[in-house]
């Protein structure tokens, strides 16, 4: 098996898949709380940007993926549609709005912690491009999710572990690419010091519970790539010798088999996919952590070639999987 090269080709298509549903307002999943008639809008009322790909946080990670081809590849085809796009959505009006609905008070734990990381994701992309004006168009919702994560994350007593979109590991893995990009130490800081508080005593992780029937996270290799993005690499190294002891031996061995997907249809069984290339993700960046010789290397490598051979020609199989897909593939492919 085989790893397929990030590609102009294959970031074309994975461009246009996006494009093809970023501006979607229907079928909808909107998480949204109704305190009154007044409250009962459609997507793009609640949100002037980010109200296609079936949901906000996909909408949300959507743009990030279009950002990150834009990057790579500036004079591939779909540049100037991504262009486009952006000029028309990513305007400091439409932003002002998504920061509005941020300030209502049943919005307090809207999309936490998934779509706020994401959202930051994003920023840090579109920071890393050169001088334009959608970074600072977007720049006071990033500010907006900032001070989420600020106020929220030294009240949380405990992590959240689970393989969807409430894991913490997952949402202060992509900050701390904004924390590192602005770069902004004291918010960089708060993830490093809240990581260590709920992961830094963590040892022989079983990944008994992986993958359950609507996993699109791995908890236990998220929260390892976590510790690789926040923790210091000295103490990192130790913290992964102790947390999955065995990888050597191939063990836990649920980590290294990709997930069947027997629905694709279905929404939930469809996040498999997802974790096979979320999955793929991590096993290829923690790989690069470790040192050349170190024979670990050559099996997470593997690992993560298997788990993108078996999600990747699915990625627009059916429209539960489409919306949001092609983000985590560029992830598997682009991330590490």
């Amino acid at each position: 098996m085989s790893t397929s090269p990030f590609t102009k080709q294959l970031a074309s298509r994975f461009a246009r898949i996006a494009l093809g549903h970023v501006r979607r307002e229907y079928p909808n999943k909107p998480g949204h709380v109704l305190s009154a008639d007044a409250d009962a809008r459609t997507p793009s009322a609640l949100h002037p940007v980010f109200y296609g790909s079936f949901d906000w946080h996909s909408c949300v990670h959507s743009y990030w993926l279009l950002t990150r081809v834009l990057r790579r590849f500036p004079t591939a085809d779909v540049a100037h549609d991504i262009k486009t796009l952006f000029d028309e959505q990513l305007t400091p009006e439409k932003v002002a709005g998504e920061c509005a609905y941020f300030s209502e008070p049943a919005a307090r734990g809207y999309e936490r912690p998934y779509g706020w990381g994401w959202l930051l994701k994003l920023a840090a992309e579109l920071g890393a491009l050169r001088e334009n004006p959608w970074r600072d168009a977007v720049a006071p919702l990033a500010d907006v999710i900032v001070a989420r994560f600020t106020d929220f994350l030294p009240r949380a007593t405990y992590p959240v572990r689970v393989g969807t979109h409430f894991n913490t590991a997952f949402g202060l893995r992509l900050a701390a690419d904004y924390a590192a990009t602005m770069p902004d130490r004291t918010f960089a800081a708060l993830l490093s010091d809240t990581a260590l508080r709920w992961y830094g005593e963590d040892r022989a992780c079983p990944a008994w519970g992986e993958p359950s029937g609507d996993d699109f996270l791995s908890s236990a290799l998220i929260e390892a790539e976590c510790m690789h993005s926040v923790a210091p690499p000295a103490m990192f190294s130790g913290w992964f010798d102790a947390f999955l002891p065995e990888l050597r031996a191939g063990m836990p061995a649920t980590l290294f088999l990709p997930a069947t997907v027997s629905d694709r249809s279905d929404g939930k069984i469809a996040h498999l996919d997802g974790l096979n290339l979320s999955r793929a993700w991590c096993w290829r960046a923690l790989a690069g952590a470790l040192s050349d010789d170190d024979p670990r290397r050559e099996i997470m490598n593997e690992a993560a070639a298997r788990h993108i051979d078996a999600a990747l020609p699915h990625l627009a199989d059916d429209y539960m999987g489409e919306h949001w897909l092609a983000s985590f593939a560029a992830l598997a492919l682009d991330g590490a």
